[in-house]
């Protein structure tokens, strides 16, 4: 973890990062009738996203209990929220109005990283950067839906559900994720043709290439595209992709005849607990049959225990192996988990509550829940990375769901200035309740 600068502080500190996404909720052109308006956009999307950086699904009603109260409350100190829209006009106002200027909120915090060299940590083989890349199921129902829901019939019975494909910047050794803009799988009016991961990945490798034009990065992707057509698409990214058996059976025919001749190079390394990583690689074979098959390296891994394979996988990629290079390149394909790991399983289980149906909408209310949702998982990450504040407190809890707790606890008893005098009220002594 680098060290943290008051400088780059600046820049990454919750006042300033919520400003960053207001800006973009300012954007957000607003069709009502001027004369019925009650509530400002900007104040609406910050009310949602409060919901979810808090993880306090009753937040907005407790904080019009203050307000009532005593004529204050958190949305307004710590959240710069004028007016607290009621629950059932704010789901109305979102499902009505495009989200799509806040996907731009995920570059700007990303080159406030670059900026304060926080992701200095996240270099990988001479400077590049790896980005992972899979898809996830957040929500599905037989009886609710939208016009963007993708639509699957089985026996008779239809099944609703949304999907998303996210890019997130991963490390071995980091344990934050850098969630980029996502990309939703969905249905688009005028086509006939259901949405799919491969077209939505066409798509997000487009984006990232015009959004970080100079970063130089490797894609990670499981074997579904580890295939000529994808890899040919690739605008001048490195590349490591599983590639299993099943997928790539010419090429796992040429990798049994470079074994037959010991044309495959090798290295073992034993670890500890009398565990042995066996690599086995191969240069410039070709990826098919097809003549005009790119040439790429294969790469295979296995995790021997006395003598028995307990893992084992294998990659195609672009750069050239070595037994100088190998243990990292498999390192690179094995972190592709990583947005698994920390990145969807937090969400759907420690805390985030992604598959929750918080509102679906007709139109973009389920989308735009989803991607508010993962600007505060956003928020927290970084925090992880910056705020030696926020280390100390959640530091102070073993696991993220009970920091939560306690979040939402003070969140619903006391008034706070800042955010930080939220963490500085978890960071500090005990107060006894005066006699």
């Amino acid at each position: 973890m680098g060290e943290v600068h008051n400088k780059s502080k600046k820049h990454l500190n919750f006042n300033s990062l919520l400003q960053c996404i207001k800006e973009c909720f300012n954007t957000i052109e607003d069709d009502r009738d001027n004369s019925k308006i009650n509530y400002t956009l900007p104040d609406i999307f910050t009310s949602i996203f409060a919901m979810f950086y808090l993880q306090d699904k009753a937040l907005l009603e407790f904080q019009r209990r203050f307000q009532s109260k005593i004529q204050k409350n958190n949305l307004s100190t710590v959240f710069g929220i004028e007016k607290i829209p009621s629950d059932s006009q704010l789901r109305d106002v979102i499902d009505n109005h495009s989200y799509e200027p806040i996907l731009k909120s995920f570059k700007n915090i990303f080159s406030r990283l670059q900026r304060g060299k926080y992701l200095q940590g996240y270099n990988f083989l001479d400077n590049y950067y790896l980005i992972t890349i899979d898809g996830s199921e957040y929500f599905a129902s037989e009886n609710i839906h939208c016009e963007k829901c993708l639509r699957k019939v089985s026996k008779g019975i239809t099944r609703y559900h949304h999907q998303i494909l996210q890019a997130a910047l991963v490390h071995p050794d980091m344990k934050q994720v850098i969630p980029l803009a996502p990309e939703f799988i969905r249905n688009v009016d005028g086509n006939t043709k259901q949405d799919c991961e491969l077209n939505a990945a066409k798509r997000i490798i487009k984006k990232i290439n015009k959004d970080h034009p100079r970063l130089p990065i490797i894609i990670l992707e499981d074997s579904l595209y580890s295939k000529s057509p994808f890899i040919e698409e690739l605008p001048g990214f490195s590349y490591i992709l599983t590639a299993k058996p099943k997928d790539h059976k010419t090429l796992y025919e040429d990798i049994e005849g470079f074994r037959r001749i010991g044309g495959m190079d090798n290295l073992e390394v034993t670890k500890k607990k009398d565990r042995i990583f066996k690599y086995e690689w191969v240069n410039q074979t070709p990826l098919n049959a097809n003549p005009e098959s790119p040439l790429i390296n294969f790469v295979e891994f296995k995790i021997m225990v006395n003598e028995k394979c307990t893992y084992r996988n294998a990659w195609v990629t672009d750069i050239e192996i070595t037994k100088e290079n190998v243990e990292m390149v498999v390192k690179g394909g094995r972190a592709r988990w990583k947005i698994e790991n920390e990145g969807f399983n937090t969400l759907k289980n420690h805390g985030y509550h992604l598959e929750h149906d918080f509102g679906h909408g007709k139109k973009n209310l389920s989308e735009c829940f989803f991607l508010l949702n993962l600007l505060a998982f956003f928020f927290h990450q970084i925090f992880e990375l910056t705020d030696l504040t926020y280390m100390k407190a959640r530091n102070e809890f073993s696991a993220r769901v009970e920091f939560w707790n306690i979040i939402r606890s003070i969140f619903r008893l006391f008034i706070f200035e800042s955010w930080e005098q939220g963490l500085e009220k978890i960071n500090g002594p005990p107060v006894p309740i005066s006699q």
